[in-house]
């Protein structure tokens, strides 16, 4: 298999789910890693799981690493989230002092910050698919699903971002809190028209 490919299945996702017993869809998206000379391509399966919608993992990046996501089809929702820091500067995983969910559809562009956990996720009845510039080392042994640039375990250990994305009982997409992250501020989904 092409060493610039890989795809996160359900099973890979068990860690970050609202409902990880729910059923879903068995791929939730696909991973086409470009190196660090080219850009990335990342397309996610439509769909639920219970009734969360298809998401990625969610990672902070290692060091002062930026990333600009363009939306090439469908619609999404980015969510960024950034931790409150001890008197040691030491990022403390379940506190989070700014959070923002903006809805995105094609030719948006969604710069990252290096400090912000991030993740996005398809609202849409098709696929979604972004571009973005993250450059990925191809020759790790893992450096298309899990590069050594993005750091997944705040993620893991807190099941997944501050506010899971689910389907709302009117039919569209609303926030859900996680109940293992200890501070969270107030949150909505920005530019999504009613």
């Amino acid at each position: 298999m092409d060493k610039s490919y890989a795809i996160r299945t359900k099973n890979d996702m068990q860690d970050v789910l609202a409902d990880p017993l729910a059923s879903g869809p068995e791929t939730f998206y696909h991973m086409v890693r470009g190196g660090t000379d080219r850009t990335n391509i990342t397309i996610w399966n439509s769909g639920l799981v219970g009734d969360e919608y298809i998401k990625s993992y969610g990672h902070y990046h290692v060091g002062k690493l930026g990333e600009t996501y363009t939306v090439l089809q469908g619609e999404g929702i980015v969510i960024f989230q950034e931790r409150a820091i001890d008197v040691n500067g030491i990022p403390k995983d379940d506190e989070i002092v700014s959070f923002r969910a903006l809805y995105v559809r094609p030719g948006d562009k969604v710069r990252l910050e290096p400090t912000v956990g991030h993740l996005a996720i398809n609202v849409g009845d098709i696929w979604l698919v972004t571009s973005d510039d993250s450059p990925v080392n191809l020759e790790e042994k893992q450096g298309v699903s899990f590069p050594s640039h993005a750091d997944y375990e705040p993620f893991r250990k807190l099941r997944g971002a501050a506010y899971y994305v689910v389907r709302g009982i009117d039919g569209k997409p609303t926030l859900k809190r996680n109940m293992n992250y200890k501070i969270v501020p107030e949150a909505s989904i920005e530019g999504m028209t009613v």
